[in-house]
């Protein structure tokens, strides 16, 4: 009987989205593919160092536990290394109780066309050519920034911030909004089609996915006062009053109803995500992630109008050949 990955939340990651890899990668792009090969292989039993995505992927395998019967987390690897580089990978996974056992190593080629084959919401990547790739392609992808917002906390809950434009919704939006450069016009926008819901964006499927573990865990929590509930959603958005509104049909038409929503209206993010600490945040702006990065684990959505720069600056090698590791 094949396996079921079509009935679970599915999160792609490379190995330098989980894991501090900088010191392998140095190797590689001084030496190359051979000696990047033999220091992986010369330290197999050396656990690699938590990366910025670690906190979230540990903390969402979580959910396996609290639902045993349907483990409903499947965390699979898609690297462009070799499979016996890999081995420290899968080594370091086990060392931390991390239940990652599937995946691909593509030696040496992109690893962003098998996203969908493995059914993945999202694939979180330090290689930034895939993640702009698999975005044109129309795969969800996010570039994890360098950060030293790393440390795990010692409680349970699973905290997750997403931004809005561009990365939930489509940015049909923030194209009028640059059109213009006129937060009045953008308003009166979104006011004349408030009751009109905003087209998917890349994430629109990873958000609903955990906010179906939210509606659980909430009903969890009726049923027993005592219960701790173990995912908490928010949105962050540069949006404000009377764009709001708009925002909230699109969540009731998705069926989502529990997400705190904190509408900054040009106000730093960073500001609220210093007492929110999400243990991943998602932003299409890096205008707003080179602040949000210090302060917590972030990452880009490089998706949408003000992203098509990054994307014309992409062109995928003739060969495939990696540029890095991961």
């Amino acid at each position: 009987m094949a396996y079921p990955i079509e009935k679970k939340l599915v999160v792609a990651v490379s190995s330098r989205a989980v894991f501090d890899l900088e010191e392998a990668n140095q190797v590689f792009d001084t030496k190359g593919t051979d000696a990047y090969r033999q220091h992986q292989l010369e330290r197999l039993d050396q656990p690699l160092a938590q990366g910025v995505a670690f906190p979230f992927i540990r903390r969402l395998l979580r959910l396996n536990a609290i639902y045993p019967k349907q483990k409903p987390i499947e965390v699979v690897v898609l690297s462009r290394s070799s499979a016996d580089a890999g081995q420290r990978f899968f080594r370091s996974c086990a060392h931390y109780g991390l239940d990652i056992s599937r995946g691909a190593f593509l030696s040496g080629q992109s690893p962003y066309p098998y996203i969908g084959a493995f059914n993945a919401a999202i694939f979180l990547s330090a290689h930034r050519e895939d993640v702009v790739s698999a975005t044109r392609a129309g795969f969800p992808a996010g570039l994890v920034i360098p950060s030293s917002a790393v440390e795990d906390d010692a409680d349970h809950e699973l905290r997750i911030a997403f931004d809005f434009d561009g990365v939930l919704a489509d940015d049909q939006s923030e194209r009028v909004y640059q059109e213009h450069k006129n937060v009045d016009l953008f308003h009166e926008h979104e006011s004349a089609r408030v009751r009109e819901p905003h087209g998917p964006g890349p994430l629109k499927d990873l958000f609903t996915k955990i906010g179906f573990f939210q509606k659980l865990e909430a009903q969890r929590e009726v049923e027993d006062p005592k219960y701790k509930p173990a995912v908490r959603v928010s949105i962050v958005t540069a949006r404000n009053a009377p764009s709001n509104e708009r925002l909230v049909t699109t969540l009731a038409d998705w069926g989502m109803h529990a997400a705190e929503i904190f509408l900054m209206g040009g106000i730093e993010k960073r500001r609220v995500l210093e007492v929110l600490k999400p243990h991943i945040f998602f932003d299409d702006q890096m205008a707003h992630l080179e602040s949000a990065a210090r302060a917590v684990p972030s990452v880009l959505v490089p998706f949408g109008v003000l992203n098509a720069g990054l994307a014309e600056n992409v062109r995928p090698s003739e060969d495939g050949a990696a540029e890095t590791t991961g």
